[in-house]
């Protein structure tokens, strides 16, 4: 028995419910999909309406916009079963064995990373970033993620047992990015089993350069604001490693006042035609000795 939880902002889902729906018909087992439009007021959300013509679909309007995170919670509180696969909208099957190639997982005390992986074609220049750090950063062999299990950890698609979710799943209702950190910490540190399979979906629904940069300055205070004084968060997170070692140096500030003095270089280069991840990574260590 499987609960599909797709949150969704401003993305229209009945193409990927209409595919989740057959491959589970064919699969044989007992399912629901659950879809939360998180987009109040939004013309997309009409067309989402066609997942309630659907068997064993259900859709549920959010009357404001809550963010991603506390919707997943409601998502999963939510669920009839107590497997749950979550999905981003914005994503497309790879194959019609999706939902075959988790089946030996429900029921099971895991959680399961299926992975993610990009279009071969370069988006337009305007969205190379968040392109060009998906395809060098998230789209991974599992044998390669399995190699640090809590540090390559993607919300967009994974199965998990209902109480092992709800309990490490980031509580406050702040409509906050980049909790995926938060919630691999919690897993970290509760010892919960995390395996890594070859199951990625192909990530369509990729974000404008400056609005990726922006999400990732927000990451980067969410996890110096939730993570860099918890014990052993420096195990699982490299950016929270190279900070704590400047900080054990007292060089943190130092780098601050340099952060400033290089940003517009380092701007630069994440912004060219073909974005500089590295400068991205010293972007975001300048940004968290800097930031309070």
């Amino acid at each position: 028995m499987l609960s599909i939880l797709i949150p969704a902002y401003n993305y229209e889902v009945m193409p990927l419910v209409s595919s989740l729906c057959k491959q589970c018909i064919e699969s044989n087992i007992i399912f629901e999909v659950i879809v939360i439009n998180d987009s109040p007021g939004l013309p997309v959300n009409g067309e989402n309406n066609g997942v309630t013509t659907l068997n064993n679909c259900r859709l549920i309007q959010n009357e404001s916009n809550l963010g991603r995170t506390v919707t997943r919670k409601l998502l999963a509180e939510s669920a009839k079963y107590n497997t749950l696969l979550f999905l981003d909208a914005d994503v497309k099957l790879p194959d019609n064995l999706f939902i075959k190639r988790y089946l030996s997982y429900i029921g099971k005390n895991s959680v399961v990373m299926g992975g993610y992986s990009y279009e071969k074609q370069p988006p337009a220049p305007d969205k190379m970033l968040r392109y060009k750090y998906g395809k060098q950063r998230e789209q991974k062999e599992a044998a390669i993620r399995s190699q640090q299990p809590y540090g390559t950890i993607f919300s967009g698609n994974f199965l998990t047992p209902k109480h092992i979710f709800l309990e490490n799943n980031y509580q406050d209702s702040q409509n906050l990015y980049g909790l995926d950190n938060y919630f691999s910490y919690k897993l970290f540190k509760n010892n919960v089993d995390v395996v890594h399979i070859n199951n990625p979906i192909l990530h369509l629904g990729l974000e404008n350069n400056e609005v990726f940069f922006k999400k990732c300055l927000q990451s980067v205070q969410n996890r110096k604001n939730l993570l860099v004084d918890e014990p052993d968060a420096e195990k699982i997170n490299s950016l929270i490693r190279h900070y704590i070692t400047l900080k054990k140096y007292r060089i943190d500030k130092l780098i601050g006042v340099g952060f400033k003095i290089t940003e517009p270089l380092l701007k630069k280069m994440i912004f060219k035609k073909d974005p500089s991840l590295l400068a991205l990574d010293i972007y975001r260590l300048g940004y968290i000795c800097h930031i309070k």
